[in-house]
């Protein structure tokens, strides 16, 4: 029986993405095909996706793994999680210069009629409500570029997500009228992301654990890691 590695991905820098050729690429990306060595599987196939179809398809068996998702009690009740393969904070994508002034989630609340964009599904959007921001004022978008595209055209004011994410978005888009805005940490503390896996994989999971064991923090790791533009610092919260 073939042992393979379907690995489901969104186009998300710098986690994963692909290229003018088609060639997958991105921080989770790598290190998904690094564990696929390591295992010594026979073969990894990558199955692009939506963020609202990651989930589900993998509860369906579309797929074996899925990129980096934050670990939550409400997703653990529908899928395994790996140990965590970062530590993140959140982060609103703005006009350039930021000309509403925002500094994080409570500043958009505050605004009164600043619409925030959320990509369906992801956490951001709980912690908008959490953090003031009227349910009536947030935008729900599929994907990364079209919530950035949303930012940049004037539809609405911010777009929340992961702080590096927004980075990873300008580091393909320079020219893009946009800036990345760090939220504070009395709003959000950082928070920790895993590779999801499907209920009922016990072992592959124990085998994924001890792999990322031995290569979370490695040499390897962190050369893999720092050109995409995370720190020593970042990959510190790990170990």
């Amino acid at each position: 029986m073939t042992e393979r590695m379907r690995f489901a991905f969104l186009q998300e820098p710098p986690f994963c993405f692909t290229d003018g050729s088609g060639n997958l690429s991105g921080c989770d990306a790598m290190l998904a095909q690094k564990l696929c060595q390591m295992l010594e599987l026979d073969a990894f196939s990558a199955v692009e996706t939506e963020f609202a179809n990651l989930l589900p398809g993998l509860v369906d068996g579309q797929w074996d793994i899925t990129t980096g998702l934050f670990i939550s009690d409400e997703r653990k009740k529908h899928v395994d999680f790996s140990r965590p393969i970062w530590v993140l904070q959140d982060g609103l994508l703005v006009a350039k210069g930021n000309p509403r002034d925002f500094t994080g989630y409570r500043s958009v609340a505050g605004d009164r009629v600043a619409l925030i964009g959320i990509i369906s599904g992801q956490i951001q959007h709980q912690t908008a409500l959490q953090n003031g921001v009227p349910a009536e004022r947030i935008r729900i978008f599929a994907t990364q570029a079209e919530a950035a595209e949303a930012v940049a055209a004037g539809a609405i004011g911010a777009y929340a997500s992961v702080a590096l994410a927004h980075r990873g978005y300008l580091s393909r888009w320079p020219d893009a009228p946009l800036e990345v805005i760090e939220v504070p940490v009395a709003e959000k503390q950082p928070a920790a992301g895993a590779f999801a896996l499907g209920k009922g994989g016990a072992a592959l999971r124990q085998r994924i654990d001890a792999s990322l064991d031995d290569l979370l923090g490695s040499p390897w790791h962190r050369a893999m890691m720092s050109g995409y533009g995370f720190s020593d610092t970042d990959i510190d919260r790990l170990l």
